[in-house]
């Protein structure tokens, strides 16, 4: 992609999102609205109607052998709005895979 944006955002309430057109990104600190749009519209093809940006703060997390406390970074995420008929096929799941998901492992013997 560009250095702008670093990557798409994949869970489960993205997923949801995603079908109704809204798509979410993580992006660097310092992109702006316009730019986000450019880069997205140009990497994937399609055409962005709206952008919302959030600043996520970074949390506090236990790391090491002591557990002591380390603040992880914070970041951006911008949410994209797609013209109605365009998709991005990261964000697409297959009936194949949520059939998988949703069916429970088999038991061990």
């Amino acid at each position: 992609m560009n250095t702008i944006v670093k990557r798409p955002l994949i869970t489960e309430k993205t997923l949801t999102l995603a079908a109704t057109g809204w798509y979410t990104f993580m992006v660097t600190e310092q992109a702006e609205k316009a730019d986000i749009a450019k880069v997205i519209a140009k990497f994937y093809s399609v055409t962005v109607t709206d952008v919302r940006t959030v600043h996520m703060h970074g949390k506090m997390r236990r790391v090491g052998r002591m557990q002591k406390y380390a603040k992880k970074a914070d970041w951006k995420k911008a949410i994209v709005h797609l013209k109605k008929g365009d998709k991005i096929d990261a964000f697409e799941v297959t009936e194949q895979a949520a059939m998988q998901e949703k069916s429970p492992a088999p038991a061990a013997k």
